[in-house]
């Protein structure tokens, strides 16, 4: 028994561990300053609609107030009664002075279809910087400029950005969707980033057209579920880099029950699995709160019931130390772009994400937006 809580006592500690390290380097990369030079080029930004999302005119509006001297914005629907479009219609009575496209076009093109969504609209795309940005991100006012900046970065191929979490409600679920991605998502990426990968993260994804031609055009993505991944390895391909913004636009967890939540986050989970196995394999390390509770058991089994509750208590205050640490050196939650670590929910936050993981075990099959696709037949190829 002691040595058996002896071992989760080492997981939990590595968990904590691994957690200050997000931290750490969210501290660097919020006093990160932009390296590249250069100016400002026109940019197209590409927009894919389905439906009147939560907060959706807020975010759509967060990127057509942008302080940039000339961007197009093209909006794009696969349907003609698509409730976006009524959204869209408001955006451009607020803002007369941009460039704001509205595209609607059900032509499919392959198994993805927001890929497909974008291959229709990017034929009215004018200029040569393309922007791809999600339809839920909320983004500061200088987003555009921090993204155009790094293409004067030398050999860059493409440009993107990490994310935060913004709940669209109060609830529990929402809440808790928000604070996987902010607490544990984005120090991953930042930790991952630091020990050499260059990975696309779908959010933002912004090239050149003549880079984009070069890997295939959209088309080259319109079978894959992880679309951002393979983007990043055909860049990668050429012999470029990847280069992350220095901002941290935020993405709507909309979700108002648990069971929409689970299946949003097994989506996920899923398709990195499929993607990088190991390195999926070995993030179970980041849930110190799981591992505390068998090591508090077999503790306490042991005639050690104080050094399991100690650890438990421990673990718990490593990770609001972390969590708020994060949410305080990135300032996003003072700005009102991301929602405040849940330091009372942040156990039931860590046996969510294992339950989530294990899942991820157990089929290939995710749904997105009411289709149903296999990771392994879409994404089997990995970096």
């Amino acid at each position: 028994m002691i040595a058996l809580a002896a071992l989760f006592g080492l997981l939990t500690l590595a968990g904590i561990g691994q957690a200050l390290m997000g931290w750490q380097q969210a501290q660097r990369f919020a006093a990160t300053k932009p390296t590249a030079t250069g100016d400002l080029p026109p940019l197209t930004l590409l927009k894919p609609l389905h439906g009147d999302e939560p907060l959706l005119e807020a975010a759509l509006a967060s990127v057509c107030a942008q302080d940039y001297p000339c961007f197009q914005v093209i909006f794009g629907v696969q349907r003609a009664d698509d409730p976006a479009i009524a959204v869209v219609e408001r955006l451009k009575a607020r803002f007369p002075e941009h460039e704001i496209d509205l595209v609607i076009d059900p032509t499919p093109h392959g198994t993805n279809r927001k890929v497909a969504n974008l291959i229709n609209m990017y034929r009215v795309a004018k200029y040569d910087h393309i922007v791809i940005a999600d339809s839920d991100l909320h983004c500061a006012p200088d987003y555009l400029r921090r993204v155009a900046v790094e293409f004067g970065a030398p050999n860059v191929g493409l440009v993107t950005t990490l994310y935060a979490g913004l709940a669209a409600n109060q609830g529990m679920p929402a809440v808790l969707g928000a604070s996987t991605i902010n607490h544990s998502f984005l120090p991953g990426a930042l930790m991952s980033r630091a020990l050499g990968r260059e990975d696309c993260l779908g959010a933002t994804m912004a090239l050149h057209r003549d880079t984009l031609t070069r890997i295939g055009g959209l088309q080259a993505l319109a079978g894959h579920l992880a679309d951002d991944n393979v983007l990043g390895q055909l860049v990668r391909g050429l012999g470029l880099n990847i280069r992350m913004a220095t901002t941290v636009p935020s993405t709507t967890v909309p979700e108002t029950s648990f069971r929409a939540l689970f299946s949003h986050e097994l989506r996920w989970s899923r398709t990195i699995l499929s993607l990088v196995p190991l390195e999926f394999a070995a993030s179970a390390i980041q849930y110190p709160l799981v591992w505390a509770i068998p090591a508090w058991a077999f503790a306490s089994a042991g005639g050690y019931f104080l050094y399991g509750e100690e650890l438990f208590l421990f673990a718990w205050f490593g990770r609001i130390l972390a969590a708020t640490g994060i949410d305080g050196a990135l300032g996003l939650v003072a700005a009102g772009r991301a929602t405040k670590a849940p330091i009372w929910l942040l156990p039931l936050r860590d046996l969510l994400s294992m339950a989530v993981f294990l899942a991820s075990y157990a089929s290939d099959t995710v749904e997105w937006r009411g289709n149903i696709m296999h990771t392994h037949a879409t994404d089997k190829k990995s970096d």
